[in-house]
């Protein structure tokens, strides 16, 4: 008796707490969303960007839930939209007990902005591309040029070196590229420095900075035009026609390669050249011979001409014999 007792109060119970859970429960759903809080959060990295606006993103829930009561949110749907968003890395969308609608947001961080055929975008660290914002351009480096995606990680690389070195982060303020090679815009001169590939980047610019502290500081950086270290163990400076130090040296060479072209066609050598064997230059003239050699020669000559002359000797029959006159008497 006892235990039919005991077990009809925890049906009772069941029943009772069931019936408040659900009215609960309804009256939960009924009420209406208190409030959309959105939650911007920092990066691992510590670098705070602003592409997402928090009024916008409000906007966009109330649009996305216009009944605005809890019951009604599809939260699972609300979160794969936000997540959609061009520049947000991830979100997370979830409800509390009061009615509180929170979105945690964290957004991309540009590793550089690319200007390629004649768009700008930004190109996150993992390789992602996304479009600018009107209300906010964060401050990264610029690379222009035709770049292949598969360089995209190895450019956020680079940018990364540079903006963590004081020295890189003082000269270099763009990439660009040309062909196949990449260039370094400097803030400092009108010179680009010449990379090649993506290959090696720590010593190329180690080599670079070698070459600034040993040499370019006691020169104008408007000498060059170009400084190229994509070569092993060497680099390559090209002169700035624009310069005025640099007019004796170009003139000098300017110089050499108009003669060069001239003797070209001239067919005459350089004083500091050989002779080259070619059909346009002069034969040399043959030593003079000396006078006993010569006469040598001329006398052999007349010699020779004389015995062309002689005609072979003719063999002839021997003569008959007269007969002899007799004596008249």
């Amino acid at each position: 008796m006892k235990n039919k007792w005991r077990l009809l109060k925890i049906f009772s119970t069941l029943v009772i707490f069931g019936f408040l859970l659900s009215f609960s429960l309804r009256r939960f759903n009924d009420a209406p969303v208190r409030e959309i809080a959105v939650h911007i959060l920092t990066p691992q990295a510590g670098e705070k960007v602003y592409f997402i606006d928090e009024k916008n993103v409000r906007d966009f829930v109330r649009k996305f839930n216009p009944g605005n009561k809890v019951g009604t949110v599809d939260i699972p749907h609300l979160e794969k939209a936000v997540n959609d968003f061009p520049s947000v890395d991830s979100a997370n969308v979830y409800l509390d007990l009061s009615g509180r609608l929170n979105v945690d947001i964290l957004q991309k961080v540009p590793a550089f902005r690319l200007n390629k055929n004649g768009q700008d975008f930004y190109v996150s660290r993992e390789g992602e591309e996304f479009p600018t914002s009107k209300t906010y351009s964060h401050p990264t480096m610029l690379v222009t040029g035709n770049v292949p995606r598969e360089d995209y990680l190895a450019l956020a690389e680079l940018v990364d070196k540079i903006n963590g070195d004081d020295f890189s982060r003082k000269y270099f303020i763009g990439i660009t590229r040309q062909g196949k090679d990449y260039q370094l815009l400097t803030s400092e001169g009108n010179y680009k420095v010449e990379l090649g590939s993506l290959d090696r980047i720590d010593f190329k610019v180690k080599g670079f900075k070698t070459f600034v502290e040993k040499y370019l500081i006691y020169q104008d950086p408007e000498k060059y035009n170009k400084i190229s270290v994509k070569y092993d163990n060497q680099i390559v400076t090209t002169l700035n026609p624009a310069y005025e130090g640099n007019d004796s040296l170009l003139n000098v060479n300017q110089k050499d390669m108009q003669k060069q072209t001239a003797n070209t066609i001239t067919g005459t050598p350089l004083p500091t050249q050989k002779p080259k064997n070619t059909a346009t230059q002069a034969a040399k003239p043959k030593p003079a011979a000396r006078p006993e050699k010569k006469a040598r020669a001329v006398a052999s000559q007349k010699t020779e001409k004389k015995s062309e002359k002689k005609p072979a000797a003719k063999t002839q029959a021997p003569k008959k014999p007269t007969p002899a006159k007799k004596d008249k008497k």
